[in-house]
């Protein structure tokens, strides 16, 4: 599921953006969702859940801790 979204952590990832974390939220949502772009009436959603994934992902990456690399 979803090839296409880089690991966006150490080290494969050196620096990561708010864009790259929310185009593979956006990317994510997309797939689950199966909608490329959502109909008027599903914007909304679409969109509090891209956030709500965005939000989570850059709690998750902030709090990894990987070994041997060093703290942050």
């Amino acid at each position: 599921m979803c090839r296409s979204i880089k690991t966006l952590r150490p080290p494969f990832t050196d620096e990561v953006t708010e864009e790259d974390i929310r185009a593979a939220a956006l990317q994510y949502v997309r797939k689950i969702s199966g909608f490329r772009a959502p109909a008027a009436h599903n914007a909304e959603v679409f969109d509090r859940a891209v956030e709500e994934i965005a939000q989570a992902s850059t709690a998750l990456l902030a709090s990894l801790q990987v070994r041997g690399s060093a703290a942050r």
